[in-house]
Protein backbone atom coordinates (compact mmCIF):
# COMPACT_ATOMS: atom_id res chain seq x y z
CA UNK A 1 0.00 0.00 0.00
CA UNK A 2 1.37 3.44 -0.94
CA UNK A 3 1.67 6.07 1.76
CA UNK A 4 0.10 8.89 1.39
CA UNK A 5 1.07 13.00 1.43
CA UNK A 6 -0.35 16.21 2.06
CA UNK A 7 0.43 19.28 0.52
CA UNK A 8 -0.88 22.55 0.99
CA UNK A 9 -0.57 26.05 1.15
CA UNK A 10 -1.87 29.48 1.35
CA UNK A 11 -2.39 32.03 -1.45
CA UNK A 12 1.90 33.09 -1.27
CA UNK A 13 2.90 29.29 -1.64
CA UNK A 14 0.76 28.57 -4.92
CA UNK A 15 3.88 28.38 -6.75
CA UNK A 16 6.07 26.49 -4.76
CA UNK A 17 3.11 24.05 -4.07
CA UNK A 18 2.82 23.44 -7.44
CA UNK A 19 6.57 23.21 -7.92
CA UNK A 20 6.52 20.55 -5.18
CA UNK A 21 3.64 18.98 -5.95
CA UNK A 22 5.62 18.35 -9.61
CA UNK A 23 8.38 16.36 -7.87
CA UNK A 24 5.95 14.18 -4.94
CA UNK A 25 4.52 12.70 -8.57
CA UNK A 26 7.86 10.83 -8.96
CA UNK A 27 8.08 9.94 -5.53
CA UNK A 28 6.32 6.90 -4.20
CA UNK A 29 4.05 8.65 -2.25
CA UNK A 30 0.05 8.93 -3.66
CA UNK A 31 -0.42 12.69 -2.87
CA UNK A 32 -3.18 14.64 -1.90
CA UNK A 33 -3.83 18.37 -2.31
CA UNK A 34 -5.49 19.91 0.29
CA UNK A 35 -5.55 23.30 -1.70
CA UNK A 36 -5.83 26.14 -2.36
CA UNK A 37 -6.35 25.68 -5.73
CA UNK A 38 -3.19 26.33 -7.61
CA UNK A 39 -5.51 28.69 -9.76
CA UNK A 40 -7.00 30.75 -6.99
CA UNK A 41 -6.49 34.59 -6.70
CA UNK A 42 -8.14 34.74 -2.94
CA UNK A 43 -6.29 35.47 0.02
CA UNK A 44 -6.94 32.88 2.38
CA UNK A 45 -5.86 32.19 6.13
CA UNK A 46 -2.88 29.89 6.66
CA UNK A 47 -4.25 27.70 9.72
CA UNK A 48 -7.38 26.81 7.41
CA UNK A 49 -4.95 24.36 5.51
CA UNK A 50 -2.48 23.81 7.86
CA UNK A 51 -5.66 22.34 10.52
CA UNK A 52 -6.67 19.87 7.58
CA UNK A 53 -3.43 18.09 6.67
CA UNK A 54 -2.65 18.22 10.60
CA UNK A 55 -6.27 16.74 11.65
CA UNK A 56 -5.58 14.25 8.83
CA UNK A 57 -2.24 13.10 10.15
CA UNK A 58 -3.38 12.97 13.62
CA UNK A 59 -6.18 10.59 12.64
CA UNK A 60 -3.79 8.55 10.68
CA UNK A 61 -5.21 9.26 7.13
CA UNK A 62 -2.42 10.15 5.42
CA UNK A 63 0.96 9.48 6.95
CA UNK A 64 3.13 13.14 6.09
CA UNK A 65 1.92 16.36 5.12
CA UNK A 66 4.18 19.61 3.43
CA UNK A 67 2.71 22.95 4.01
CA UNK A 68 3.58 26.41 2.09
CA UNK A 69 3.46 29.71 3.35
CA UNK A 70 5.40 32.55 2.91
CA UNK A 71 7.38 31.59 6.42
CA UNK A 72 6.32 28.28 6.79
CA UNK A 73 5.99 29.83 10.33
CA UNK A 74 2.70 30.11 10.43
CA UNK A 75 1.92 26.63 9.17
CA UNK A 76 4.41 25.25 11.63
CA UNK A 77 2.54 26.87 14.96
CA UNK A 78 -0.69 25.51 13.77
CA UNK A 79 0.35 22.26 12.64
CA UNK A 80 1.69 21.61 15.89
CA UNK A 81 -1.81 22.54 17.98
CA UNK A 82 -3.29 19.30 16.42
CA UNK A 83 -2.04 16.07 18.60
CA UNK A 84 0.33 13.59 16.83
CA UNK A 85 1.71 16.19 14.73
CA UNK A 86 5.45 17.07 14.78
CA UNK A 87 5.42 19.97 12.07
CA UNK A 88 8.95 21.42 11.59
CA UNK A 89 9.81 24.66 9.66
CA UNK A 90 12.91 23.86 7.54
CA UNK A 91 15.27 26.29 6.34
CA UNK A 92 18.11 24.81 4.86
CA UNK A 93 19.94 20.83 4.51
CA UNK A 94 20.85 20.53 8.05
CA UNK A 95 17.09 21.61 9.64
CA UNK A 96 15.09 19.32 6.91
CA UNK A 97 17.80 16.21 7.81
CA UNK A 98 17.15 16.71 11.89
CA UNK A 99 13.42 17.71 11.66
CA UNK A 100 13.39 13.60 10.99
CA UNK A 101 16.46 12.01 11.94
CA UNK A 102 16.02 13.14 15.81
CA UNK A 103 12.48 14.83 15.51
CA UNK A 104 10.51 12.00 13.16
CA UNK A 105 8.83 15.34 11.88
CA UNK A 106 5.68 14.24 9.57
CA UNK A 107 4.90 17.63 8.68
CA UNK A 108 7.37 19.82 6.70
CA UNK A 109 6.74 23.63 6.55
CA UNK A 110 8.09 25.88 3.75
CA UNK A 111 8.31 29.49 3.26
CA UNK A 112 7.68 30.38 -0.34
CA UNK A 113 9.44 34.15 0.60
CA UNK A 114 12.49 32.51 2.69
CA UNK A 115 13.44 29.75 0.25
CA UNK A 116 14.82 29.58 -3.03
CA UNK A 117 12.00 26.91 -5.09
CA UNK A 118 14.75 24.59 -5.82
CA UNK A 119 16.65 24.54 -2.30
CA UNK A 120 12.90 23.72 -0.91
CA UNK A 121 13.23 20.84 -3.23
CA UNK A 122 16.39 19.78 -1.99
CA UNK A 123 15.01 20.52 1.44
CA UNK A 124 11.71 18.25 0.68
CA UNK A 125 13.99 15.04 -0.85
CA UNK A 126 16.51 14.95 2.07
CA UNK A 127 13.17 15.44 4.48
CA UNK A 128 11.82 12.45 2.79
CA UNK A 129 14.91 10.27 2.41
CA UNK A 130 16.26 10.77 5.92
CA UNK A 131 15.02 7.81 8.20
CA UNK A 132 13.99 8.63 12.24
CA UNK A 133 17.19 7.53 14.46
CA UNK A 134 14.40 6.34 17.25
CA UNK A 135 17.13 5.41 19.96
CA UNK A 136 17.67 8.26 22.71
CA UNK A 137 15.31 10.51 20.71
CA UNK A 138 12.54 8.24 21.34
CA UNK A 139 12.67 8.91 24.95
CA UNK A 140 12.15 13.07 24.23
CA UNK A 141 9.30 12.17 21.28
CA UNK A 142 7.58 10.17 24.40
CA UNK A 143 8.18 13.37 26.72
CA UNK A 144 5.91 15.39 23.76
CA UNK A 145 3.48 12.78 23.64
CA UNK A 146 3.12 12.95 27.79
CA UNK A 147 2.76 16.71 27.07
CA UNK A 148 -0.28 16.15 24.48
CA UNK A 149 -2.00 13.70 26.60
CA UNK A 150 -1.52 16.36 29.97
CA UNK A 151 -2.79 19.19 28.37
CA UNK A 152 -5.78 16.79 26.44
CA UNK A 153 -6.85 15.77 29.50
CA UNK A 154 -6.89 19.27 32.00
CA UNK A 155 -10.01 21.48 31.95
CA UNK A 156 -9.65 24.56 29.42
Amino acid sequence: MTAKIGIACDHAGKELKQLLQEYLAVTDFEVVDYGVANDSQASVDYPDYAALIANDISQKKIAKGVLICGTGIGMCITANKIPGVRAASVWDEFSARMSRAHNDANVICLGSRAVNDHRACDYLKIWLETEYEGGRHQLRLDKIKNLENTYLRSPS
